[in-house]
C-alpha cells in the first residue's frame, strides 16, 4: 500500500510540481510520476519519524533513513530501476527546497541508488530488420533524406557499425569498397567487409544529396549540409518500427546487436564477429548476441573445427 505524504510536506510537493508545471513546462505525465514518487518517500517519513514532517523534519533527513526507505520500498516489491527513478525525483524535489526553502539536502543529494544492470538493445529479426530498413526509407517526403537513413541504417545492420562509427565516415570512403576501415572506441582501427546491399545504398544516396561534399568533410550530412547527428536516423527508425509494430527496443544500436546475432546463428565463428564488431573482451561479444548457452554450444559443436577421434 503506498504512504500518503503529511500536510505540512504535501503542501511543499504541490508547489514544486506547480512549478515545474508552469515554469519549466514539465508534461502532465512527468508531473503525475514526480507527484507519486516523492509522496511516497514523504509518506514514508511520516510512519518512519512517528509524526507529521514539515520544513524543518525534512531538513533533518539522514542517511540512515535514506536507506532507510530504499530498504521499505525493495522490501514491498519495488524493483530496482522504479527504485533509481522516484530517487531521483526525490533528490530533484530536495534541490528546490535548498534553493527556495533554504532547506538542509545534502544527506539526500549524497544518496547513492540501486546499481542498475546495464541494458543491451534487443536484436531483431532478419525479416523485421530488413522491413525496418525499408519502412526508414518511407518517413521522410526528401528522396535524399530517405535515402540518406536508409544508407545508414543498412551500415549498421549490414556491417555492424555503431551509429557514431557510420556518421564518422567521410566523403573519400565512398564508393565503398569491399573493406572499409573503421575507427572505433579508443581510436582503434578494425576492417569490416562491405555487403553489396551498403554499397548500393550510399551510392543511391550520393546521387541524390544535393550538397557538394568536400573528400576530408562528413559523408551523411543533414538538411542545412552539416555533418548529421544521430537524432534524425534515431527518428526515422522509432517511426518506422511503430508503423511495423515492432517492440521499443528495435532501435538503430539494436541492428548492430543483429549484425552480431544473425552471424553467429549462421555459423560465424564468435572470435571473428569479436573483431568485427571492436570489441576488447569476448564476454562483451557474447553478452551483445542474442543466443543463449544452449544455441551457442551447438553453434561450436557444429563449427569447431576438431580433429577426429579413434
Amino acid at each position: 500500500m503506498a504512504f500518503l505524504p503529511p500536510a505540512g510536506a504535501a503542501d511543499l510537493l504541490e508547489t514544486w510540481l506547480a512549478g515545474l508545471k508552469g515554469v519549466q513546462g514539465a508534461s502532465d505525465k512527468t508531473v503525475d510520476a514526480y507527484r507519486r514518487d516523492v509522496a511516497g518517500f514523504l509518506g514514508f517519513l511520516t510512519g518512519h519519524l512517528g509524526g507529521p514532517v514539515g520544513r524543518k523534519g525534512l531538513a533533518e533527513v539522514t542517511t540512515r533513513d535514506m536507506r532507510a526507505w530504499m530498504a521499505s520500498e525493495r522490501a514491498r516489491g519495488i524493483g530496482a530501476r522504479s527504485l533509481a527513478r522516484g530517487l531521483s525525483a526525490v533528490k530533484s524535489f530536495y534541490r528546490w527546497l535548498a534553493e527556495v526553502e533554504g532547506v538542509e539536502a545534502s544527506a539526500v543529494i549524497a544518496a547513492r541508488g540501486p546499481k542498475l544492470k546495464a541494458r543491451l538493445p534487443r536484436p531483431v529479426g532478419k525479416n523485421a530488420a530488413r522491413d525496418l530498413i525499408e519502412a526508414v526509407e518511407l518517413q521522410h517526403l526528401e528522396p535524399w533524406v530517405a535515402a540518406r537513413d536508409v544508407a545508414v541504417v543498412t551500415l549498421l545492420y549490414g556491417c555492424g557499425l555503431r551509429i557514431s562509427e557510420a556518421l564518422g565516415l567521410i566523403r573519400k570512403q565512398a564508393p565503398l569498397d569491399d573493406m572499409l576501415k573503421i575507427t572505433g572506441k579508443g581510436g582503434k582501427d578494425r576492417m569490416v567487409p562491405v555487403l553489396p546491399a551498403a554499397r548500393t545504398a550510399v551510392a543511391d544516396y550520393l546521387r541524390h544529396v544535393p550538397y557538394d561534399l568536400a573528400p576530408g568533410g562528413p559523408l551523411f550530412v543533414g538538411v542545412r549540409g552539416k555533418r548529421l547527428g544521430p537524432g534524425p536516423v534515431q527518428k526515422a527508425v522509432q517511426a518506422a518500427r511503430m508503423q511495423l509494430g515492432l517492440p521499443s527496443t528495435a532501435t538503430p544500436h539494436a541492428l548492430r546487436h543483429s549484425f552480431a546475432t544473425h552471424l553467429l546463428e549462421a555459423g560465424g565463428d564468435l572470435r571473428t564477429i569479436q573483431e568485427l564488431l571492436g570489441h576488447a573482451s569476448l564476454s562483451t561479444t557474447q553478452a551483445y548476441t542474442g543466443v543463449d548457452q544452449a544455441q551457442l554450444m551447438a553453434i561450436y559443436d557444429r563449427t569447431h573445427p576438431r580433429t577426429e577421434r579413434n
